[in-house]
């Protein structure tokens, strides 16, 4: 029976504020190349991995977001940490998966994932799109953005919308929905090379860097003198506070995520209820398990995008499993533009 090494990160203890590369390490392992019975059904090479945010809510000793669904749940110190990501069969006891053949669904931040029976994870037809889009756009990031912006915005042609951490991954594709549906579109982003990325390239019709701002309010006052329809909203704290002030009436937030919260350093936020009473704005969250039905949908209508150029997949590519951990702590200085993703090994 072949016998690997198995590269994995890990966490060495729970992480309650603001992470750091040494707050992980690098494991290493034996693994055997061949299936046991009834512990793993599928062995998978890991070929490109996705690095995410809301991970580090499962990093906590304790989050409100642990016990809600699996995708969140907590993760344990020294044990491998499971993610979105495309990878290549390497033996299976699934009668729908060939060895050799390419999948989809939840891998590890190591080189190869154990799945054991129920996994989520199906094989993929890459139709003619890069792997790395499929992490991203194509997948869970894609999901996100278009049942976000369709399912919970409601957006009617003509509104306004304002997206914020809008070059991220989920925020730079529901800025290009809302185009393509016909909406005016504004989004905020951390630099000013970002701010160009969204009005030259993904056709935002205006774009602002935060913290060049000293009055959220005041800003988005400029750019929506009128009030803003929608805000579809990644960052929460400050930047929600502001963005509800500046509603219209019947106004809708879709919140996403709140990023500015997750490490415990940020403002949190502090709406004014009476503008959500008495201009009736509807604020709601969301997750993409949310949209599983729409997936169909949203392949199609996304593929089609892609394929004719009227959407752009915005990937932030680093190289192996050693980076996984400098690539994560770099998504809470704003490093990364687009999906970030960590290619672990070759096609």
């Amino acid at each position: 029976m072949e016998e690997v090494n198995n590269k994995l990160v890990a966490i060495k203890g729970h992480i309650n504020g603001a992470p750091a590369e040494s707050d992980f390490e690098i494991k290493s392992e034996t693994i055997c190349l061949s299936l046991k019975a009834n512990e793993v059904e599928v062995i998978v090479k890991n070929l490109y991995v996705s690095v995410d945010p809301y991970q580090l809510n499962r990093m906590k000793t304790q989050s409100s977001s642990q016990g809600t669904i699996n995708f969140a749940a907590a993760i344990s110190p020294g044990h491998a940490i499971d993610t979105y990501g495309v990878g290549r069969v390497v033996a299976s006891g699934r009668a729908d998966l060939e060895k050799g053949e390419l999948v989809v669904g939840l891998l590890t931040w190591g080189e190869y994932t154990l799945a054991e029976p129920g996994r989520l994870l199906n094989k993929l037809d890459a139709m003619g799109h890069d792997l790395p889009h499929h992490v991203g756009a194509l997948g869970f990031s894609g999901l996100t953005a278009y049942g976000g912006f369709y399912e919970v915005c409601k957006p009617k042609k003509g509104e306004s919308v304002f997206v914020s951490a809008a070059s991220g991954s989920v925020g730079s594709l529901v800025g290009q929905y809302a185009k393509l549906f016909g909406c005016r579109v504004v989004g905020c982003a951390g630099s000013q090379k970002k701010v160009d990325l969204l009005k030259e390239k993904l056709g935002f019709d205006d774009a602002f860097n935060y913290k060049e701002e000293t009055d959220l309010k005041s800003a988005l006052k400029r750019y929506f003198p009128d009030g803003m329809d929608i805000y579809f909203d990644n960052v929460g704290g400050k930047m929600l506070e502001a963005a509800v002030a500046n509603m219209k009436q019947f106004g809708r937030v879709a919140v996403c995520g709140v990023i500015s919260e997750y490490t415990g350093s940020g403002k949190r936020a502090a709406l004014n209820m009476l503008d959500v009473v008495y201009k009736r704005i509807t604020i709601q969250g969301f997750l993409a398990a949310d949209f599983l039905k729409d997936y169909a949908d949203f392949m199609k209508t996304t593929t089609d995008h892609l394929r004719t150029g009227k959407m752009h997949s915005l990937c932030d590519i680093s190289h192996g499993v050693e980076s996984v951990p400098s690539a994560f702590v770099g998504l809470f200085s704003g490093d990364n533009i687009g999906k970030k993703i960590v290619q672990i090994a070759d096609q």
